[in-house]
Parts: C-alpha cells; sequence; structure tokens
C-alpha cells in the first residue's frame, strides 16, 4: 500500500501507510505511553500479526520521518468495523494526524462495503472520549460491551464485564 500525505494544512513531513507487524515494537511502545491505553494478551506480536493478516490495508501508522507519531488497528468481522488502539505522540496531536488514521480506516472499510463502525474506549478514559465524540461518534452510555477473555491453550477462562466502553449499538 503506498505512503499517503496527510491533507493540506497538516504537517507534511508526516506520512501515513499501511501497518505491518514490522511496526509492532514501536507500535506498542507508543500504546504503552499513552494514559488510558489498556493492552492485554490479545496484543501480542501474533495476535496482532493474526489482526493484521485478516484485515490487509485497514490498519495504519503515522512517521515523521523514521519517527512513529500515530497508530491505529481497524478491522472488520464482515458485517462491522472495528477501531481500537488509536494513539498519537503527545507532541503531534491537534495536528490532524488522530483524524487522518480514523479517515484511512473508514474509507478502507467502505472500500469492501462495510456500513458501520465501532470503535472501544474505556469509560474513564475522558480525554478519548471528547476526542471521539468531537469527531462526531456517538456515545449510547446504556449500553455496554460484554466480553470474556480465555487462554487458547484451555488452562483457564476468565470472564469480565466493561459497563459503558463501547458504542456497539445495533
Amino acid at each position: 500500500m503506498p505512503i499517503f500525505r496527510l491533507e493540506k494544512g497538516m504537517n507534511a513531513h508526516i506520512n501515513i501507510g499501511e501497518m505491518t507487524i514490522e511496526d509492532y515494537d514501536e507500535v506498542t511502545a507508543l500504546w504503552q505511553s499513552v494514559d488510558g491505553m489498556g493492552l492485554g494478551p490479545s496484543d501480542s506480536r501474533d495476535n496482532i500479526a493474526r489482526y493484521l493478516a485478516r484485515n490487509p490495508g485497514m490498519s495504519f501508522a503515522a512517521r515523521e520521518g523514521h519517527m512513529l507519531v500515530g497508530a491505529v488497528i481497524c478491522g472488520t468481522d464482515g458485517r462491522r468495523g472495528y477501531l481500537s488502539h488509536l494513539a498519537v505522540r503527545a507532541s503531534h496531536r491537534k495536528q490532524g494526524v488522530g483524524k487522518e488514521l480514523i479517515g484511512r480506516c473508514l474509507a478502507a472499510l467502505h472500500a469492501v462495503g462495510i456500513p458501520r463502525c465501532n470503535l472501544f474506549v474505556f469509560a474513564v478514559n475522558a480525554g478519548a472520549i471528547a476526542f471521539w465524540r468531537k469527531m462526531g461518534w456517538q456515545f449510547w452510555e446504556e449500553r455496554g460491551v460484554r466480553g470474556m477473555s480465555f487462554d487458547i491453550d484451555g488452562k483457564g477462562v476468565a470472564a469480565h464485564t466493561s459497563k459503558g466502553v463501547g458504542n456497539d449499538h445495533g
């Protein structure tokens, strides 16, 4: 996939391209540096590699020169799209990088006929919620995401519930 330039008015030195597994170490470091970002076993190198392979051309990394300044993962289950782990380096926020990353994901979903996208945000991450609302995303506070974490090896199952952290409506 080609590297894209940001839209007019944004930092012309930032390039956005498809995220690959070669970006994993830098992307993980960025995710770990962002307050309110939750990482777990499903964010392992192997799991992210599988996710990227299953959803080619949908996750993106933004770079200024060789420095990673933003990243997002995106995929689909065939009916809906899912965005998660949007992160922009603090020094590069409010420059349109996050908005551009989201736009690339939505365009990729649209290109394969996906009409809807959900996202995952921790309910306590007020900064992220404000950002997403500013971008026009709706949050249905009365709905909650329910999930179950389990070991693929079969060593154990642990269910958890996180209320109000998604917008899976319909």
